[in-house]
C-alpha cells in the first residue's frame, strides 16, 4: 500500500514537472508587447502593410508613395494617429490610404497594436 501511495506521488510530480515543460513557451510567446505585436502587424503584408507606401525604420523593401514614418510620436498623439489610421479620408479626402478601421481591415485590437508601435517611431 505504501508502495502504490508512493508510486502515485512520483507519477503525479512527474506529470505536474512535464505539465510546466510545456507551458514555458506559451508564456514566453506571450511576453512580446505590444509594440512588438504591433510592429508584427504594419510590417504584415495581408494586415497593415505600412511598407507598401511607408518607409519605416527595420522595414525592408519600403514603399514611397506615403511619407517616412519618422518622428511620429512627436507629432501625433496616440488619439490623432489612431484616428488618421482608422479613416485618413476624414481629415484628406483624397488620401490613398486604405481606412484600417472603417474598412475592418485591423480589427480594434490590431489598430491599437499598430498605434502602439508606429507611435514609438
Amino acid at each position: 500500500m505504501r508502495q502504490t501511495a508512493r508510486l502515485v506521488a512520483t507519477a503525479a510530480s512527474i506529470v505536474t514537472l512535464l505539465g510546466s515543460l510545456t507551458l514555458t513557451p506559451i508564456s514566453v510567446s506571450q511576453a512580446k508587447s505590444a509594440v512588438e505585436k504591433g510592429r508584427d502587424i504594419a510590417f504584415n503584408r495581408k494586415k497593415g502593410n505600412c511598407l507598401a507606401c511607408h518607409m519605416i525604420k527595420g522595414g525592408t523593401q519600403p514603399g514611397n508613395m506615403g511619407p517616412p514614418l519618422i518622428g511620429i510620436g512627436k507629432r501625433y498623439t496616440k488619439e490623432a494617429l489612431k484616428a488618421q489610421i482608422w479613416d485618413a479620408t476624414k481629415k484628406n479626402p483624397n488620401s490613398p490610404m486604405p481606412p484600417f478601421g472603417r474598412h475592418k481591415i485591423l480589427t480594434d485590437k490590431e489598430l491599437d497594436l499598430v498605434v502602439e508601435f508606429i507611435h514609438t517611431l
